[in-house]
């Protein structure tokens, strides 16, 4: 059985979640610096990030972001705006966060200390500012600045029983009620119901629980981020309470709805003309320590104002990704298994396994698609990350860019939005350094001195497209060919469409830049993006138009463990092509292929469509029927046809890796097991369209 996560593992994840929470907060804030709620967001991030990492042995963390914090409150406070200057500082803090939390004794001090005294010099111009003309501080859903409506104070009971190994795995309980003592007025009260004679305690575990009553102004986001890193280890609940003025309840219904007595133990007391509460205690129904706690409630409630109900509690759990791609894994092979199944009772005549097999296919259909489904995220995730990167390089390069995102629920496999970072951080900077003009070059062609990058994503079948547009200069039609026409990649006077010229920006070293700086200019990034867009199974399309901006779409499947594949065969051999590529299938007889005068070309209603026979191309011997099938692909612009001796079909088809001997084979991006056991080879489409190209240009140069 896998162990419970450390704690401290658990502070890493979720302090890297509070870090691009609050990555995203300071972008917004910076665009609207009076934004109240922005403010009050990113205030407590660094509170609940600081206050953590002190509890969990994150000292210099939680030393650092402490100095963060206060000028957050200054901000709160009025003291501070939210400047320009605050926030690109505070992202710069962010960084250094970062690496004291990846690698904490490697983090560069000396820059940590550079950016307490920058500011520390920000707020000390703040506060003489303040002194000499104090601002009003902002409260509620009102600017900065401007005066507001006071929040109505709220009562929270919460009940917190720690798993008992927190004090071993480093945990400290007192740190965290501290952090709620400062989030406003608190009763805390020990339950020592749990805790053992002196023989058998464990002096490493942890037997106390608390009830803790919360007065406060501050949103239940607060209060849960408190217990953010030891709320999966403990018995935890948190209940907004409430009542008006002139009906506040009796104790009597407090120890009830709490669970502590029954009503028959409640009416059997007052029916005796005593305290209730010493009664209780005298007959043994409750301790003194749940007297004092409900006591404590009901002092709470008879203090605040009036309150609002409660929203719901998280209904989500964290899981490690390797668990996901394990459960994918176990997955696939059932799948296969199913496959086998269905295929040895096909022939057979026995009803009720036929039955029995038709409800372990459909029960496996299901199980593959709620599996699939968990491993999708929005991404949304992926486009938040490049907010930073446009927010620096356009601070670099001096330019204005403004970066606009669309279809951030489209819903993508993890694994693909984790290899799609670093192509999309390629397209993104090509796009302000080399699209993007400068604002006086933008003026003079009437475009606003603000340049736009714009993100969008949606999904088109099995596909998602990905596009990423510019509103800039737009690619040099006339730069590239002749720099494609110097590197050979094109004839001298050769016709070429968009599509295919445009395609030589992906070749490596080609670089249309007059200058070579940090950011572009060596032709090293954009073969990249090609490469790793290919090894998903994807295909890039390219748009531009001259003054007016260039527009880059990635087609991409929505997950690479399982696709829908057409099997084909040639002689023995079985093969997969990817059927979210394939456009229709066609019969090519003996007369037609000599028709085409060996040049492998298909009249398909009056459009030529190259075709590749893929029996001479993979050397497999025997002779090719009369009729043979053409499955006509397509990616982007180019289309191509296969010529196969069957199409066999549709085919759910679970997708294995090469082994290292045959990684490298060219023509091939997988396998598959079929039902029988044995092996289908899955056709690498991107590289067989760039051979019919190749092979199509030397025809006609020929």
């Amino acid at each position: 059985m896998t162990s419970a996560m450390n704690p401290s593992e658990i502070f890493r994840q979720e302090a890297a979640d509070l870090l691009t929470t609050l990555e995203t907060t300071l972008l917004d804030l910076e665009a609207s610096p009076e934004d109240r709620d922005l403010i009050d967001q990113a205030f407590c991030c660094l509170h609940t990030l600081k206050g953590s990492g002190a509890m969990f042995g994150w000292e210099a963390l939680a030393a650092f972001t402490h100095h963060i914090e206060n000028a957050f409150q200054k901000v709160r406070d009025g003291v501070l705006a939210a400047s320009h200057d605050l926030v690109s500082l505070t992202l710069a803090a962010l960084d250094h966060i970062q690496a004291l939390l990846e690698q904490p004794e490697q983090a560069d001090r000396v820059r940590g200390d550079a950016l307490l005294a920058a500011l520390a010099d920000l707020t000390a111009v703040a506060s003489d500012r303040s002194a000499s003309s104090k601002m009003p501080s902002a409260s509620g859903k009102s600017k900065v600045g401007q005066p507001g409506d006071v929040e109505p104070e709220r009562v929270f009971r919460i009940h917190w029983r720690p798993g008992r190994d927190l004090l071993a795995l480093g945990g400290n309980p007192l740190l965290l009620l501290d952090e709620l003592r400062s989030l406003g007025s608190c009763a805390v009260t020990p339950l020592t119901d749990q805790a053992p004679t002196l023989e058998d305690l464990d002096p490493t575990g942890c037997y106390l629980a608390w009830d803790i009553i919360l007065t406060t102004r501050i949103p239940r986001t607060a209060i849960d981020d408190v217990f953010i890193f030891v709320a999966d280890q403990s018995e935890l609940t948190i209940d907004e309470i409430s009542a008006a003025e002139d009906a506040l309840p009796r104790l009597g219904e407090i120890l009830v709805k709490r669970g502590d007595i029954n009503l028959d133990d409640v009416e059997a007391g007052l029916s005796q003309q005593q305290r209730l509460g010493a009664l209780l205690v005298q007959s043994g129904k409750v301790s003194e320590e749940r007297l004092a706690s409900a006591l404590g409630e009901q002092r709470h409630l008879h203090q605040a104002a009036k309150a609002r109900e409660s929203s719901a509690s998280s209904s989500t759990i964290r899981v490690p990704a390797e668990r996901l791609d394990n459960l994918m894994d176990q997955v696939s092979e059932l799948v296969i298994a199913q496959a086998r199944l269905q295929q040895t009772t096909a022939n057979t005549e026995n009803p009720p396994l036929k039955s029995i097999a038709e409800d372990i296919g459909r029960l496996v259909a299901e199980l593959r698609d709620t599996t699939m489904s968990v491993r999708m995220l929005p991404i949304g995730t992926l486009f938040e990350r490049f907010r930073r990167v446009v927010h620096d390089l356009s601070q670099e390069l001096g330019k204005s860019v403004e970066l606009t995102t669309a279809g951030e629920e489209t819903e993508l496999d993890k694994t693909v939005i984790e290899s799609l970072k670093d192509p999309l951080v390629h397209l993104i900077r090509n796009a302000i350094d080399h699209g993007i003009d400068p604002a006086e070059q933008r003026w003079a062609q009437g475009k606003p001195a603000a340049g736009k990058v714009h993100l969008s994503a949606v999904h088109s079948g099995a596909q998602v497209l990905i596009t990423i547009e510019d509103d800039g200069r737009g690619i040099n039609r006339a730069a590239t060919r002749a720099k494609a026409e110097e590197r050979g990649l094109i004839q001298l006077g050769q016709e070429v469409s968009d599509a295919e010229l445009f395609a030589c920006i992906f070749e490596a070293g080609f670089s249309t830049a007059a200058t070579v700086s940090n950011i572009s200019g060596r032709g090293v990034g954009m073969d990249v993006v090609k490469r790793t867009i290919d090894s998903l199974r994807g295909s890039i399309d390219v748009a531009s138009i001259a003054g007016k901006g260039t527009s880059i779409t990635l087609k991409l499947p929505l997950t690479l463990a399982i696709i829908d594949g057409l099997l084909v065969r040639i002689e023995d051999e079985r093969y997969v092509v990817p059927l979210s590529v394939v456009e229709e299938c066609v019969e090519l007889t003996r007369q037609e292929e000599e028709h085409s005068g060996g040049r492998g070309f298909l009249n398909l209603r009056g459009e030529i469509v190259a075709f590749i026979r893929l029996r001479h191309l993979l050397d497999v011997p025997g002779v090719a029927p009369d009729i043979q099938k053409v499955v006509v692909v397509a990616l982007g612009e180019s289309r191509i046809g296969l010529v196969v001796d069957q199409v066999i079909g549709q085919y759910q088809t679970v997708i294995k890796s090469l082994c290292r001997l045959h990684r490298d084979l060219e023509g091939f991006s997988g396998a598959t097991i079929l039902g029988d056991g044995s092996v289908a080879l899955i056709l690498d489409i991107p590289h067989l369209i760039k051979f019919a190209r190749e092979r199509e240009t030397a025809l006609r140069t020929a």
